[in-house]
């Protein structure tokens, strides 16, 4: 049974808010909301335009900064993507990379793509992304020809439509004053994905609880048909929440302010071909919290219900020391 009310309930807004939109749950087209996550979608598309340097070696700009640093879903994106214009005749299955520094988004990525093997059904690469003499990411990619059938079905899961879910940036204005300023950003500088979620992350101020969760995602608006870019476009979005998935599920009070807590690595595998300016359905779930670390796995299923992706992540979280 679904709770109606957190459907309809307006979002809180002062006063004096004159850039709050009037309603979050229907479409993103015409809101004052969607000029900035379409420059979001073009800084990205941006990043993803690789200067070849020759021997497999790339270098790209990035998405205009949302959180200090290069977000990793950037250069998940950035590493699928540069492997698979090395590979001819397949498409990707999976990619298991690690996150090993921060980068600065002002200076651009070097990516270097090393062939490991080439078979007749598949293949794989090495990529390493760097600033400098700074590795960022390592991954390995791997591709596959794959055939359509058999593929296992699962029953659909009882959630909202998306026009009927709030938009990401909806909570934004119910988080309390001492967080509105980190909160701002979501608005002023949106991910370049549509994001819809039925409560607020624990990042705005969302309450910790057990359990899985599920939000619909999707580009805001079409691109090229060229299967790598939708690939490349989906292991973006695949990063995002994650982390805020194992703080939702923390057995201690855990939040943004007390602790500090970083992606380790990321894992996707791509089941099928999307299309990923159609709406997507990620559900995650924290499968282990032990010490520091956390484990969240996610499901991806297309509007169809399909399963198309799977994803895991783990997350460092450590208490703040003063």
């Amino acid at each position: 049974m679904r709770e109606a009310s957190i459907w309809q309930d307006p979002p809180v807004m002062a006063a004096d808010e004159s850039t709050a939109l009037p309603d979050l749950t229907g479409p993103l087209r015409g809101t004052g909301l969607e000029s900035a996550v379409l420059d979001s979608l073009d800084s990205l598309e941006r990043a993803l335009r690789l200067e070849p340097l020759g021997d497999n070696r790339f270098r790209a700009s990035n998405e205009r900064d949302r959180f200090g640093r290069i977000f990793g879903g950037q250069l998940l994106a950035q590493a699928m993507y540069a492997a698979s214009t090395t590979v001819e005749s397949h498409t990707p299955h999976s990619m298991h990379a690690y996150f090993v520094q921060t980068g600065a988004s002002d200076t651009p990525v070097d990516i270097v793509v090393e062939p490991v093997r080439d078979g007749r059904s598949m293949a794989t690469r090495q990529v390493g992304v760097a600033q400098g003499d700074r590795t960022l990411l390592t991954a390995l990619a791997s591709f596959h020809s794959n055939s359509a059938e058999p593929e296992l079905s699962h029953p659909p899961l009882d959630v909202p439509p998306p026009e009927e879910t709030p938009l990401l940036q909806h909570w934004v204005y119910r988080v309390p004053p001492q967080m509105r300023m980190n909160a701002q950003t979501w608005i002023d500088v949106p991910p370049a994905v549509e994001m819809r979620i039925a409560e607020p992350t624990n990042f705005l101020g969302g309450a910790q609880k057990a359990g899985p969760r599920s939000h619909w995602i999707r580009l805001p608006r079409g691109i090229v048909d060229e299967p790598a870019l939708h690939h490349a476009m989906l292991a973006y979005a695949s990063d995002y929440l994650l982390l805020d998935m194992a703080l939702r599920n923390h057995p201690l009070p855990a939040d943004y302010g007390s602790v500090d807590a970083v992606s380790l690595d990321h894992a996707i595998w791509l089941h099928c071909p999307v299309r990923f300016d159609e709406w997507h359905l990620y559900t995650q779930e924290a499968v282990a919290i032990a010490g520091h670390r956390a484990l969240v796995r996610g499901t991806i299923r297309n509007a169809s219900g399909h399963v198309v992706a799977s994803t895991a992540q783990e997350v460092l979280i450590r208490p703040i020391v003063e």
